[in-house]
């Protein structure tokens, strides 16, 4: 797997819970969540993958979705979470934070093992 199929693929799972954390915030439409993405983390998002990914969340229950007439040119379509979303949400946190902690572990021992030389061929 090159590096970059690599970081999509990791960018991509991450999704879900960065769509969900920014809209924990309050209601919010989907360019905004797509330029609070950009502006707090960097992540590109076109409305290619969010509003799918919006779409779904809907479905699932953990989004509510409301056209808000008014106060631009054109409807806006608002997402909020549900009380499913805010419980999908925390359990998402936990997993995530539990995630990191365990590739973290393991980072820390690939350089302990790597700095004591455990591992390596004998030099001749």
């Amino acid at each position: 797997m090159s590096h970059d199929t690599w970081q999509e693929q990791l960018r991509r799972g991450g999704l879900d819970l960065a769509i969900l954390l920014t809209v924990s915030a309050g209601p919010s439409y989907g360019l905004a969540i797509i330029q609070h993405l950009e502006s707090s983390t960097d992540l590109v998002v076109t409305e290619g993958t969010i509003y799918p990914i919006l779409g779904r969340l809907t479905r699932e229950g953990l989004l509510d979705a409301r056209w808000v007439e008014g106060e631009a040119p054109h409807p806006r379509k608002y997402y909020r979470l549900t009380r499913a979303g805010v419980k999908r949400l925390e359990t998402m946190k936990s997993e995530w934070r539990a995630f990191i902690g365990k590739i973290d572990s393991l980072m820390v021992a690939a350089e302990t093992t790597r700095e004591a030389g455990v591992g390596t061929p004998d030099k001749k």
